[in-house]
């Protein structure tokens, strides 16, 4: 995705979620959380699988604050 925005291609939902389920099944909570600020700056739609993927990267980082918080963006968001 770094490449991606640094070649100017842009984001879609489609590669940012697999980017996150990858972060997720890596742990990588950090990465995911930046995925989250680069779609929201790019104006692309988090979604429940999103949000989903992201809150699991959380979890498995133990970042549960994190995890918390991104499922009140997602409710704030109405985002089911």
């Amino acid at each position: 995705l770094v490449e991606m925005a640094s070649a100017q291609m842009g984001f879609s939902t489609i590669t940012s979620n697999a980017a996150l389920s990858a972060c997720e099944k890596c742990g990588q909570w950090d990465q995911a959380l930046w995925i989250l600020v680069e779609m929201a700056s790019e104006q692309v739609e988090l979604n429940t699988i999103t949000y989903n993927a992201a809150v699991s990267a959380c979890e498995k980082g133990g970042q549960w604050d994190q995890a918390l918080r991104l499922l009140v963006e997602m409710a704030s968001a109405h985002v089911e």
